[in-house]
């Protein structure tokens, strides 16, 4: 299992728990991740549902099974600048 981190962009789907399977599964860009239960691996998670642009639309809390999880963006590594916007302004 790839251990996810704040800032990741996973997939939130029926491997998740069943409430998210077919065309109720989301992306979501994660801010916080609770402890896992050791016993059955499900886990409260954070963060911001993604529509198709990348934007965010609603904070949600969610709990899900752990081992569900798919990373589909990683975060940007250490000391790496985020990309500026491509539009210029000049003066």
């Amino acid at each position: 299992m790839v251990a996810v981190k704040p800032g990741d962009v996973v997939l939130i789907g029926a491997a998740c728990s069943v409430q998210f399977s077919g065309d109720r599964a989301l992306m979501l860009r994660l801010v916080s991740i609770g402890e896992t239960d050791p016993y059955n691996d499900w886990i409260w998670i954070t963060g911001y549902v993604l529509d198709a642009k990348g934007l965010a639309t609603a904070k949600r809390e969610l709990y899900v099974l752990r081992a569900g999880l798919r990373i589909q963006r990683r975060t940007a590594p250490e000391g790496v600048p985020p990309r500026q916007s491509s539009s210029r302004v000049t003066v």
